[in-house]
């Protein structure tokens, strides 16, 4: 089905829609049809990682700052590197359902880990995913878990390139170390960061699976996330036509993005 197709279905499929003052299906162009949907803005929002619009919550920038973190304690010379390298990496080797189920376990009322340990400290049990509150902020925790790993790898491979002679100059001129790392290391690790942000926004596109298995959309679609809305609107609710024009805005949103990183930022990445 072709995406004037998709579109034309859409426009038929809501013509019976009555709004005073507007019909949808006459008078309103049906790109804009599909663009004024709520339900398309919010489960947009949630799937770049805010809970509301004054609250950032974030996939993305916490995965790269936990990576980034770790490649740095991995890359010094400390007792169990390699072991260190090898747990931060295992995540990323499992299947999304597997985490999904493992995370299950964590959050579980009353007989998982998490309320295992509050009630060490008296406090009652939680229902995480059951709750509108920390549903959403449950899935982010396991996505970051499984990302930060994978990520790791290339910071890691990047500051193994990094020249020790920079270092011990900085040492000698008494420079400390966050400076050396904002000064230094972390211009140097920009085209890290750039793949790595590219890659970070489309696995947030992309997220599925522990929505599937854990939450199903809910708490009253807390964790409604993009790829999920159109999962549910094509097979449950079997609006093809919507389902189809929802997968060409996520493909545009996802080149419009990648084109960002690339022709804007690119510019302001220093390469050696």
């Amino acid at each position: 089905m072709s995406f004037d197709q998709a579109l034309r279905l859409t426009s038929i499929l809501l013509a019976s829609a009555s709004f005073i003052g507007l019909s949808l299906g006459a008078s309103l162009p049906e790109w804009l049809v599909l663009l004024t949907g709520s339900a398309l803005i919010v489960v947009l929002l949630r799937t770049l990682g805010m809970t509301s619009i004054d609250r950032l919550a974030a996939t993305i920038p916490l995965s790269i700052v936990l990576a980034i973190a770790m490649a740095l304690w991995v890359n010094e010379k400390i007792a169990g590197r390699g072991l260190l390298r090898l747990a931060y990496f295992t995540p990323t080797m499992l299947p999304m359902i597997a985490v999904a189920n493992i995370w299950l376990f964590f959050y579980t009322p009353d007989y998982g880990l998490l309320d295992q340990l509050r009630g060490l400290v008296g406090l009652p049990a939680w229902n995480w995913l059951g709750s509108r509150d920390t549903a959403l902020w449950c899935l982010i925790a396991v996505t970051v878990w499984k990302e930060a790993g994978f990520f790791m790898i290339f910071y890691l491979a990047a500051l193994q390139q990094i020249s020790p002679d920079l270092a011990e100059a900085a040492a000698i001129e008494g420079t400390g170390r966050w400076t050396f790392f904002r000064r230094v290391t972390f211009p140097l690790l920009m085209p890290t960061t750039l793949f790595v942000l590219i890659n970070a926004v489309i696995n947030a596109f992309r997220l599925v699976d522990h929505v599937v298995v854990m939450t199903r959309g809910g708490p009253d679609n807390a964790t409604s996330l993009l790829l999920f809305y159109i999962y549910e609107i094509g097979f449950k609710f079997w609006d093809v036509g919507y389902a189809a024009a929802l997968t060409m805005v996520l493909l545009v949103i996802l080149a419009v993005v990648a084109c960002f990183q690339f022709f804007y930022l690119d510019r302001r990445i220093h390469y050696r």
